[in-house]
């Protein structure tokens, strides 16, 4: 089941965030992970926060979108490849008609997963919204 995310499940959202770029951003300087740990919570009253908990009532797998924007996409490593991403997607273009995602180029397995979903690329980025030299897709349906 897919719920909405409490403002006091935040720092449970930062792990998740954190094992799942350690398991698929290898891309990222050590130093920009640590910037962009710090940066990632202010975000989050920005977006709509829906998530997947295990067996345990724990989040394993989150979304936030803004408007027609997937704005992110994470699921903790130990669950990645177990359809969680897949049901969190499904959600956000049935539910929140999103038709829009932006994803780092060297992510080729998150790249990949929208491009299965029907995601085109529509333009590219050298910089990311940070101004940091990792080059963005920016994909629509």
């Amino acid at each position: 089941m897919i719920l909405k995310v409490d403002k006091s499940e935040y720092k449970h959202l930062i792990s998740v965030w954190e094992s799942s770029v350690k398991a698929t951003h290898d891309f990222l300087k050590p130093e920009d992970f640590i910037f962009y740990k710090e940066l990632i919570p202010n975000f989050f009253d920005s977006v709509t926060l829906h998530c997947i908990k295990n067996e345990n009532e724990e989040i394993i797998g989150f979304i936030g979108t803004n408007e027609k924007s997937l704005e992110m996409l994470f699921v903790t490593a130990s669950e990645i490849g177990k359809g969680i991403g897949k049901k969190l997607l499904l959600f956000a273009l049935e539910k929140l008609n999103i038709t829009k995602v932006d994803v780092n180029k060297d992510n080729l397995q998150a790249a990949a997963f929208y491009y299965h979903f029907g995601f085109k690329l529509k333009s590219t980025s050298d910089l990311d919204g940070c101004g940091k030299p990792y080059p963005i897709l920016h994909l629509e349906l």
